[in-house]
């Protein structure tokens, strides 16, 4: 299974009228990144970054001056996601986005079958929270020390840590080794970890003697005749 952990920044929080400006996106494979990343500035025309939004990811109208506009991003994005599920935190914000982004230049919308929203994911998985994404890096010991600005790779990549932690990605991705070797094989991104399969422990010894068993058998047995007779007598 094909999935693209994205994230976007913008101008703004309003999809009608504000734009894309950041997207970023990690492939993951069942589960694992595969190595494949996007990522793309946008220049988002006449609209200014607004104070609030530039407080949050610090990308300037200045910097997005000499980058693309979506209409010239938009292939390489779609054929980035090809058909993989699309993954975002609160998805619904960033689905806003790309899919108003989408329907200006005339491309059709993501369907909402095909996004993952790890927003609800957590929240299900942790009712109580907090499920902000740095909040959940801390939960899963994720390391964000370096995040002091938002940043679509980075949040992605922080992403895709968490929801790999978040759905036992790592045990249920296990891959299974040749039946010859008899043995299992786990690859993560950079190390492999061999485990050994099928291979039964050997029971520990019994704790007491065959005549103490048998004695504390005799024992129970005289308890039971002892406990009738005094329910029913003779």
């Amino acid at each position: 299974m094909r999935e693209i952990i994205f994230d976007t920044e913008t101008t703004g929080l309003d999809n009608k009228l504000d734009r894309v400006i950041e997207i970023g996106g990690v492939e993951l494979e069942n589960h694992f990144p595969t190595g494949r990343t996007l990522h793309i500035f946008i220049n988002p025309g006449d609209r200014k970054v607004h104070p609030d939004a530039l407080a949050v990811h610090g990308i300037t109208d200045e910097f997005l001056q000499d980058k693309r506009p979506f209409a010239e991003v938009a292939q390489e994005i779609v054929e980035f996601f090809g058909d993989a599920r699309w993954v975002a935190h609160n998805a619904n914000f960033d689905m806003g986005f790309i899919n108003a982004e989408f329907d200006r230049i005339g491309l059709p919308p993501v369907s909402s079958d095909r996004v993952t929203d790890t927003l609800a994911l957590a929240r299900r998985k942790h009712p109580m929270g907090p499920n902000s994404l740095d909040a959940l890096c801390r939960r899963y010991g994720i390391d964000n020390s370096h995040r002091t600005k938002h940043g679509a790779l980075l949040d992605s990549e922080l992403l895709a840590e968490v929801y790999i932690e978040m759905i036992g990605g790592r045990q249920a991705a296990l891959g299974l080794g040749s039946a010859e070797m008899g043995r299992q094989t786990l690859v993560d991104a950079e190390d492999e970890v061999v485990l050994p399969l099928g291979v039964r422990p050997r029971p520990l010894p019994p704790r007491i003697s065959e005549e103490e068993r048998a004695a504390h058998a005799a024992m129970v047995e005289t308890m039971g005749a002892k406990a009738i007779w005094a329910k029913y007598g003779a």
